[in-house]
């Protein structure tokens, strides 16, 4: 494992943006290659072999990260942070200004929900419009734009409750 560390390591920085969770990644390559010895014939070099695991554990995580991206505290900007502190807070002092970040922030949740997710959302609560308006709008019946709101919600309140709770670890 020594041996193999430098190569592993080396291959998941140059596949992953960001080098955050690199050691994570490098310890699961790993732990796919010693649950995976027996499938090794010896028809390749064993480096070649770990490399091979290696490029498509980081493709998955690529792929991963593409269908559910992550929103990051450090992501956000400096006043997108203290607003969102005063309101984990409940502190009842909001300037007029954070109502600007308030946006901007809420523009970035939205940003992580699939398209039709989203245009139901912006519809339903933004815009304010009724069911058999969006209904109307979209092709959907009612009953889709109904099931489609609760899930987006659902999806929304759980991006929130990940990124707060980032932001106390």
């Amino acid at each position: 494992m020594e041996h193999l560390y430098p190569l592993v390591i080396r291959i998941v920085r140059s596949h992953l943006p960001r080098r955050v969770a690199e050691e994570d990644l490098a310890q699961e390559i790993f732990l796919k290659m010693f649950t995976r010895i027996d499938q090794y014939q010896g028809a390749v070099p064993f480096p070649h072999w770990v490399s091979r695991i290696a490029v498509t554990t980081c493709i998955d995580q690529l792929r991963a990260q593409k269908r559910r991206p992550e929103l990051r505290w450090a992501d956000l900007s400096e006043n997108e942070t203290d607003f969102l502190d005063a309101a984990l807070t409940n502190e009842n002092d909001v300037s007029p200004d954070d109502a600007i970040e308030a946006k901007e922030l809420v523009g970035k949740l939205l940003d992580q929900l699939k398209p039709e997710d989203r245009l139901v959302i912006q519809y339903l609560d933004l815009e304010q419009k009724s069911v058999a308006e969006i209904s109307a709008l979209t092709g959907w019946n009612p009953t889709l734009v109904k099931v489609r709101a609760f899930r987006a919600r659902r999806k929304l309140q759980r991006f929130y409750r990940e990124l707060t709770q980032k932001e106390q670890t």
